[in-house]
């Protein structure tokens, strides 16, 4: 019984800490801020959807969420999420002496970015047209994947959202997107009244998806320029991989890890179409926009925590180190469980007032994918301690056996059943996530303290001779 009481009792004395302390009352004021933001981003995103679907029908949409989604998981394999690298090695260069280093890591950032996005957009081309000749594409499609292909040419944000989150700039980062969502919304309202067909829509997803990337570009340098940071593309990348030993063994391991996890979360529309049908596809992936609003919390959190639990493993704090990730996941569990709970009472009405009576029969495949959404989200703060302790390779092994079981489960259940084997498969995905990091970051901090006791930790007498050295 004692040990059936150990974990909720941590959990409350660890939630009350969190509202004690100062860093920690600014620290939700970030995810606040973020949270607002993105949950209007994603009302805002809900409409324009819903103005798309109910335009387009339920076999047009399902190509748009089609031909979205393929963009998506181009830019999700290519790209090299380089915000990670730039912060797990720039979170400490906060002297002005070391500006000249931040400088040199920033454009070494913002170089990959740029090389990942003329690759991505060449490798969607290619995608398309091989499409194309496999598959008997109508030439209109192709032109179609084709031309909503070249929004990954200003898919250039690694670099900028590295800048905003280790500047602290979270309400700017939160409120400062809201103006692409704006547009698409108005230019989606538009093409709903005028009954345009799916070329109209395509171009407006696209070209605010472009505009998007610019604002996030130009928010980064104007903070940059409020730092001091000038002439940023004039600095030299020549010997960064010294300066910085690891950083591309990190970038890969970083980005595999996320392409292997968004492999199962952006693939599954065009699996779900590809084993049924386009308006299956169209059910499903409205489920999973619904499902997205949820996901941005853990996002959110792992946008704040992560410069916050750099520095703290890097300082050798790391009773404050695990104490915070405990909280987060606390506040993540009753976020969870309050999610569900809203979306299995709120979802019937929901769908009717925006998407339609059409797509009503995706009702149970959203409350099925919060579930899914709760798993992923409880693993959110433990992935962010992981790569903050360089364990991005316990992080890739997880992800890897996750990402087979989804498919495994995936190939089985959807022919069977249709889009709800989609769902179940991120429910086992979410499992084999949240229980194999919770396992991982366990040993990983028992083998930490084993080799090397942390002086806040252990008693007060022993931590005052072990920080001297006693």
């Amino acid at each position: 019984m004692a040990h059936s009481n150990l974990l909720p009792g941590r959990v409350r004395k660890a939630l009350r800490s969190f509202r004690q302390t100062g860093d920690h009352r600014t620290r939700l004021a970030n995810i606040g801020h973020l949270l607002t933001g993105n949950f209007i981003g994603s009302l805002l995103g809900l409409a324009a959807f819903a103005l798309s679907a109910r335009a387009l029908g339920p076999v047009d949409y399902g190509l748009l969420a089609m031909i979205y989604t393929f963009v998506r998981v181009v830019e999700r394999v290519v790209s090299f999420q380089t915000w990670q690298p730039i912060i797990k090695y720039g979170a400490d260069l906060q002297h002005p002496a070391q500006r000249g280093d931040l400088r040199m890591l920033l454009k070494f950032g913002f170089l990959l970015d740029l090389a990942s996005a003329v690759l991505a957009f060449a490798v969607a081309v290619l995608g398309a047209l091989m499409g194309a000749y496999l598959f008997s594409w109508p030439a209109e499609t192709t032109h179609l994947v084709i031309a909503y292909s070249s929004v990954l040419l200003f898919q250039l944000t690694g670099m900028p959202t590295a800048v905003q989150r280790m500047a602290g700039q979270f309400r700017l980062v939160a409120y400062g997107q809201l103006v692409n969502s704006i547009a698409r919304v108005g230019l989606c309202l538009v093409g709903s009244l005028m009954m345009a067909g799916l070329p109209y829509f395509v171009a407006v997803w696209a070209g605010t998806q472009a505009l998007g990337s610019l604002i996030m570009l130009g928010l980064a340098l104007h903070t940059l320029r409020r730092q001091g940071i000038h002439r940023l593309l004039t600095a030299s990348v020549r010997g960064v991989t010294q300066r910085f030993p690891g950083i591309w063994g990190f970038a890969w391991s970083a980005n595999l890890s996320l392409t292997l996890r968004m492999s199962a979360q952006e693939f599954d529309t065009l699996l779900v179409g590809a084993l049924t049908d386009p308006a299956a596809a169209g059910l499903y992936h409205i489920a999973k926009r619904i499902g997205r609003v949820g996901q941005q919390v853990g996002a959110q959190v792992q946008a704040v925590l992560y410069p916050d639990v750099t520095r703290l493993w890097a300082q050798g704090r790391v009773g404050e180190f695990k104490r915070l990730i405990l909280q987060i996941e606390g506040l993540l569990f009753v976020a969870s469980l309050v999610g569900i709970v809203a979306i299995a009472v709120l979802i019937h009405p929901l769908l009717l007032w925006t998407a339609g009576p059409e797509f009503l029969g995706a009702s149970s495949l959203v409350v099925v994918q919060m579930v899914a959404v709760a798993f992923v989200l409880c693993g959110s703060a433990m992935r962010v301690g992981l790569l903050a302790m360089g364990r991005q390779h316990d992080v890739l092994r997880t992800v890897v056996v996750g990402t087979i079981v989804f498919f495994a489960v995936a190939l089985l259940l959807i022919p069977t059943i249709g889009p709800m084997g989609g769902n179940i498969a991120h429910i086992a995905l979410g499992i084999c996530w949240a229980g194999g990091l919770s396992f991982t970051l366990h040993r990983a901090l028992v083998h930490h303290q084993t080799a090397r006791p942390d002086p806040l930790d252990l008693p007060r007498d022993t931590a005052l001779l072990v920080s001297k050295g006693a």
